[in-house]
């Protein structure tokens, strides 16, 4: 009897995966940053089993690119869901406020913790591990391997286990 049920509900669980609206989320997301004036323009879409890739994502705010990013994975498997972003560029412009390049960029949500998104990031700047904390509304990122911080250096606080950004939004 216990055997059954798990096999439903694991026949379930795949199911609702597989046949998930992936691109029709993703269509809804866009429309949601539209509202922000944010919009990202893609070249390709692929829609796997459990994810979805973007190639070549060109991202604007109030019709200014900011940023051009190689790749951006999302996977989702209702009990945990991560996005992957690969290579993302900054313009020249904002050079003076963040970093110009981040190689890898990941998030990651959790029914474990579904208040928290852990971030993990490395590039130019070295790499940095942190979360969000959406109940709190707060932004916390260590900064463990500091190699090139430039201007970035204004905006962090130093401890004794290194460099940090806090933020609330």
């Amino acid at each position: 009897m216990v055997k059954n049920i798990l096999i439903i509900l694991a026949v379930v669980w795949f199911a609702t995966i597989l046949f998930m609206p992936k691109q029709e989320i993703y269509y809804k997301l866009e429309g949601e940053l539209l509202k922000h004036n944010i919009e990202l323009n893609e070249a390709n879409i692929e829609e796997g089993l459990f994810s979805l890739t973007l190639r070549e994502v060109a991202v604007y705010v109030k019709g200014i690119n900011i940023a051009n990013i190689e790749e951006v994975n999302f996977l989702t498997l209702l009990f945990y869901s991560n996005i992957q972003v690969q290579a993302l560029h900054l313009n020249d412009s904002l050079k003076t406020m963040a970093p110009e390049e981040m190689k890898e960029l990941a998030l990651s949500h959790s029914i474990i913790s579904p208040l928290s998104v852990l971030v993990a990031s490395y590039g130019s700047f070295g790499s940095l591990s942190g979360d969000i904390d959406l109940n709190e509304r707060k932004i916390h990122l260590d900064f463990n391997e500091s190699k090139n911080l430039g201007v970035i250096k204004n905006y962090l606080k130093e401890n004794k286990e290194g460099w940090y950004y806090e933020t609330s939004f």
